[in-house]
């Protein structure tokens, strides 16, 4: 009969080590079990190295595990209760989220209490109580850290996305939170304890390249959030990273080392596909809805733009043998050059920014800039001029009308977070203004 020499039984028992067995006897027990079955695999004359493969095949890569919960829950209430809280807690949250989705989506009562209810079950029933039962399976603490901040990840992402959809406050502070807790504290745990398995050395470069992968679609995401530059290119390349090289270099190691698809190959697909692919959805989504409404909205303030400069220039060309057309000329020699100044600082915030950025309000159009101050200057000119023009029954509502403060926020904090977008959307809104008051005056001038 073959038997195992000392060698053999220290590989077993550092293998069966490895699966964080944390009951002494069993773990003694699993290992006197392997290495019969070993034993009884090399009666065939086949190696120790054949003999082990087969066996290991045979158990599976969590059996040892398994087995281990199963004991656990057959003799620690404690564990038993909190698993069973887990489980349906669990199964609890994720109904009534999708409860929740349902209701939203066909606009039905009680959709908001209902994704309160489920996120509550998620973040402060699930997740402590699978902390718990993971640290009852393990009792790892090189693991602990990893399991606090996937915690605190998770629970800050379920309450921030809670809030945006409930449209309450704090909810971009809770999201920016949650995704600088992952980017800092549980991709590189998690990394950190991929590194550490000897086991899967060969895989070390894939999950390197994925953790850069997950740290730069974070940071495209959080920046997407706050409306900073740069999110396309970082979630550009944070996909590139994970689906184009890390996923592909994962695949090929794992088909080389493995000769079977093991269940966390299968989960690693559903998780990537479940968490990025909606996400960046989502996230395009909110931009394409974004820039589709200022497009929509300048289109319309354009043609308001087209009418009535076609209507103020029809009111001067009406009145070209008339005493007023030497003022109307006027009045509208000083519109375009005011149009023009505008349009110059149009220019400058379109040469080179993306939609989303906050730069070109801070520089072109916040109180202080040069540009506002030639726009105040030139606004204040040009009102000045009109109301020499006009009897001073129009000269209120001119002068409302070309009033910096009806168009631009007061100087605030808020200023910081105006898009390039928003900023271009007041500009419009005032050369509509000016025009208006352009009317007003051109009325006021050929009637008298």
């Amino acid at each position: 009969m073959p038997e195992l020499t000392l060698l053999n039984i220290e590989e077993i028992c550092r293998d069966v080590g490895r699966q964080e067995i944390t009951f002494a006897h069993l773990r003694d027990e699993l290992t006197d079990h392997i290495c019969c079955d070993v034993e009884d695999e090399m009666r065939r004359g086949i190696s120790f190295a054949e003999a082990y493969s087969a066996v290991r095949r045979k158990v599976g890569p969590r059996r040892l595990r398994e087995i281990q919960e199963e004991t656990l829950y057959a003799v620690d209430t404690k564990y038993r209760k909190m698993k069973n809280t887990m489980k349906i807690s669990g199964i609890a949250g994720t109904v009534l989220l999708g409860f929740a989705a349902l209701f939203k989506i066909m606009h039905w009562p009680f959709a908001g209490f209902i994704l309160i209810l489920g996120a509550l079950s998620m973040a402060f029933v699930f997740m402590p109580s699978a902390l718990t039962v993971l640290w009852k399976e393990t009792h790892s603490g090189r693991r602990l850290f990893l399991y606090v901040s996937a915690f605190m990840t998770a629970t800050f992402f379920i309450t921030g996305v809670v809030f945006k959809i409930q449209h309450w406050p704090a909810a971009g502070l809770i999201l920016v939170i949650a995704v600088l807790t992952g980017i800092f504290l549980f991709v590189p745990a998690l990394l950190s304890a991929k590194l550490k398995d000897t086991e899967n050395k060969a895989k070390r470069g894939a999950y390197i390249t994925g953790a850069l992968g997950i740290l730069s679609y974070a940071a495209g995401l959080l920046c997407k959030i706050q409306h900073w530059p740069w999110a396309i290119v970082l979630l550009t390349a944070g996909l590139v990273l994970i689906f184009f090289v890390a996923f592909p270099w994962y695949t090929r190691v794992t088909w080389r080392d493995d000769k079977y698809v093991s269940t966390s190959f299968i989960y690693m697909i559903i998780g990537a596909l479940a968490i990025i692919v909606p996400s960046l959805l989502v996230s395009l989504n909110v931009q394409n809805n974004y820039e589709g409404g200022y497009y929509m909205i300048g289109g319309q303030q354009q043609a308001l733009y087209d009418y009535q400069s076609a209507k103020n220039r029809s009111v001067i060309s009406s009145n070209t043998d008339t005493v007023a057309s030497p003022v109307l000329t006027s009045i509208h020699s000083g519109t375009e050059n005011l149009v023009r100044v505008i349009e110059g600082i149009e220019a400058g915030m379109n040469a080179g920014s993306g939609p989303f950025s906050l730069t070109p309000y801070n520089t072109f159009l916040q109180e202080g800039t040069a540009s506002r101050t030639e726009l105040n200057k030139a606004l204040k000119e040009y009102s000045s001029d009109l109301s020499v023009l006009t009897p001073d029954n129009y000269t209120d509502r001119i002068e409302a009308l070309l009033d910096p403060a009806a168009y631009f926020p007061a100087t605030a904090p808020e200023n910081e977070r105006i898009s390039l977008m928003s900023g271009l959307h007041m500009l419009k809104l005032l050369k509509n203004g000016i025009l208006t008051a352009e009317s007003l005056a051109l009325s006021a001038a050929s009637q008298n």
